[in-house]
């Protein structure tokens, strides 16, 4: 019964519970032409009601097609509470505020406010924006007239973001000086305090009963309290994380710690150009901040043109980096002294001081950490009994007790990088009991069970729940693996997967989806189909990741016939492309994560040295759910037919095989290439294939 729902009262009377809602000539089918009743969405719906008014943390798998939108959406609107709703991108955010959320509040007719909040670096900043007019920092007549471009579009567009803003794309570097950062930010200072576009955008999100936001702003700025923003929580009832199974890594990287190479140089160019305007007389302050620029781009040049993700104790024979490390702090040092000197001449010069000194506290934790913070097995958690769902709680350390400490270096700069091994802990201590948290996905169980999840995410008392996909797989899709494949560590695997995937992309006309684990690999499969459709007699369009933004690639696949679009894993998830111009989805290996990577690699290391089996308990796990979201790519939709390729011979070759393929949809599966043929001639004629 809907009698505890805030906005209950708003629906018609013969409407008493949630399935009324969703039934057939329910509210949602009158107010929305085709829609049809899933008993999967309402069960979803009641789970989702029970969570919010018991306030209690569900979690909730629902397979595509199930509608989980629509099944949070309609309880969290009428519950009458405030609701924060994150999702995983900003496309998606987009797509939730401007698409879903007005069909449901339409059909619920419920006079619920809502708004939509991105990061700062979304909204045009107008002090930044005017010193760069003034400074006139940009050489190129293409920049120039994108920043004219940008305070025209300041001067008319009524909340500032800057995806309103056609003439300036998204990717153009005139950006970065006409938007604001946590660290810059002058915040009450600002002589633009008043008309902040940001600051707007925070005031609309306190007053409204629904916010959306996306999962890197909800930590960066609900949870860890960026001014304004940090106000949100503590007002919530309900926080619900759409594309859940994002959360592990998104709250590693803002549980952790960094000092990046273009921090440091925006501090040291932010701090000449204070120095400039406020403190021109004090010649050390500028040949500071020149130091500390040439120390960052010193260290940087320690590596030349390698890139590398390392973790610190890998790096103790490098005694050039130690060197270059050492005198950056210095320098880093000095410039946060002459600043101190200084900072009482202006708001900017304060604002600098601050950033200096926070930089040099993260960057000396960095220096001083332990160089391998899990070799003593002591530390590690307690072994999970077999059986377990998840609901013994390791006892509470400190944080960084179980941190990496790791160097990236790309073409760009370089990171050192503090990251948190366990962020269950860190997670459950934030979790507030007066409130509901629901975190869903349609992949987030490995065949039905959420222990690595629960486990992972510090969920040990959460409500599990799990509805399959009403798609008819058997009939709509085959999962193929063909025979006779190499390795996939062989230097001619990739050869190889084009190879078996030709065949297949004559059968479906192209309009196929290419996914790769690795760019190497990528790249390597569109050089070699490029050159071997022509000699087929084929002259499919082909389609590169990087060639064009993902909005644009995405774009020209769907209005492009018979498109190919060869990608990676930015591809693997997040995409909907319904109807017969995706029939085919070909991935090349199981999407184990690189065992090199420093985060990665202390994980199995911690896990292993508990007595536990960090192959089964997380590896496989994570490899499972990541297919699972490129398998996903391949039926979006009742009408959908197609074929996904596996090519990786493990899948059915190797013992943990049989685990990940029990985790996918249940299509009709083969190792038959005749059967792949059979079908798409059925489908090609409009019959509905067999589910045999």
């Amino acid at each position: 019964m809907l009698e505890s729902a805030g906005f209950f009262s708003f629906l018609p009377p013969t409407v008493t519970t949630l399935a009324d809602v969703f039934s057939e000539g329910g509210l949602f089918a009158q107010a929305m032409p085709g829609y049809r009743p899933r008993v999967q969405q309402v069960e979803m719906a009641e789970a989702v009601e029970r969570a919010i008014r018991n306030k209690k943390p569900l979690i909730a798998e629902a397979g595509t097609g199930t509608g989980k939108t629509y099944a949070y959406l309609v309880p969290a609107l009428l519950s009458g509470g405030k609701v924060i709703v994150s999702t995983g991108t900003k496309t998606l955010q987009d797509q939730l505020f401007h698409r879903d959320l007005p069909k449901v509040r339409a059909a619920l007719k419920v006079p619920v406010t809502t708004a939509l909040l991105k990061g700062r670096s979304n909204y045009v900043c107008r002090y930044h924006l005017e010193r760069a007019m003034n400074e006139g920092r940009f050489a190129r007549k293409e920049d120039v007239a994108q920043l004219h471009a940008i305070v025209r579009f300041a001067a008319t567009s009524p909340d500032g973001d800057k995806s309103g803003c056609a003439a300036v794309p998204e990717s153009s570097p005139v950006w970065q000086h006409a938007i604001s950062t946590r660290e810059n930010c002058l915040g009450s200072e600002c002589p633009y305090h008043q008309d902040c576009f940001v600051l707007q955008a925070r005031r609309q999100a306190l007053d409204a009963d629904v916010v959306v936001v996306n999962h890197h702003l909800f930590f960066a700025d609900v949870w860890l309290k960026d001014e304004g923003a940090g106000e949100l929580l503590p007002r919530c009832n309900t926080v619900i994380f759409d594309e859940a199974h994002q959360l592990p890594e998104v709250a590693s990287l803002f549980f952790g710690e960094v000092v990046s190479s273009g921090a440091l140089l925006e501090l040291a160019r932010d701090s000449r150009a204070e120095a400039l305007s406020a403190a021109k007389d004090f010649v050390h302050l500028p040949a500071a901040a020149l130091a500390l620029d040439k120390a960052v781009r010193d260290l940087r040049l320690v590596f030349g043109q390698e890139t590398i993700r390392a973790p610190k104790h890998a790096l103790a024979e490098k005694l050039e980096f130690h060197a270059a490390l050492e005198v950056l702090e210095g320098a880093l040092g000095d410039l946060a002294d002459r600043l101190a000197d200084q900072a009482k001449r202006s708001e900017g010069l304060e604002n600098c001081r601050r950033r200096a000194v926070e930089q040099l506290a993260t960057l000396s934790v960095w220096i001083q950490g332990n160089a391998n913070p899990v070799d003593d097995a002591k530390q590690a958690e307690p072994p999970i009994a077999e059986g377990d769902k998840g609901t013994t709680k390791p006892r509470a350390k400190d944080p960084l007790d179980d941190a990496v400490f790791w160097l990236e270096v790309s073409p760009q700069g370089f990171q050192l990088n503090t990251t948190p091994l366990d962020i269950a802990r860190l997670f459950a201590r934030q979790m507030n009991e007066e409130r509901a948290w629901v975190f869903t996905s349609a992949t987030l169980a490995m065949d039905g069970n959420f222990k690595h999840y629960t486990h992972e995410m510090g969920l040990w008392d959460a409500e599990q729940a799990a509805w399959e996909s009403p798609f008819a797989y058997k009939q709509q899709a085959v999962l193929y693996v063909p025979q006779g494949l190499p390795d996939p560590n062989s230097r001619e695997y990739t050869v190889r997967v084009v190879e078996a995937a030709l065949p297949l992309l004559q059968l479906s006309q192209g309009r196929a989806f290419l996914l790769f684990t690795s760019l190497r690999a990528m790249r390597e499969a569109y050089d070699l189909i490029q050159a071997r459709l022509p000699a087929l007699g084929l002259s499919y369009p082909l389609l590169l990741q990087g060639e064009g933004t993902r909005t644009e690639l995405l774009e020209r696949f769907r209005t492009l016939p018979n498109a190919v679009l060869i990608a990676s894993q930015t591809f693997w998830e997040g995409i909907d492309v319904k109807g017969e111009q995706l029939q085919l989805v070909v991935i090349d290996k199981l999407p184990f994560a690189a065992p090199d990577d420093p985060v990665l690699a202390a994980r199995i290391d911690k896990i292993n040295k508990a007595g536990r089996n960090a192959f089964m308990e997380y590896q496989l796990p994570r490899a499972a759910i990541t297919l699972k979201q490129g398998a996903g790519r391949l039926i979006r939709d009742e009408g959908d037919r197609g074929v996904l390729m596996i090519a990786d011979p493990r899948l059915v070759e190797k013992p943990y095989g049989k685990a990940i393929w029990k985790a996918l949809p249940p299509m009709r599966r083969t190792r038959e290439f005749s059967v792949v043929e059979q079908f798409f001639s059925m489908v090609d004629h409009g019959q509905t294939p067999n589910k045999n």
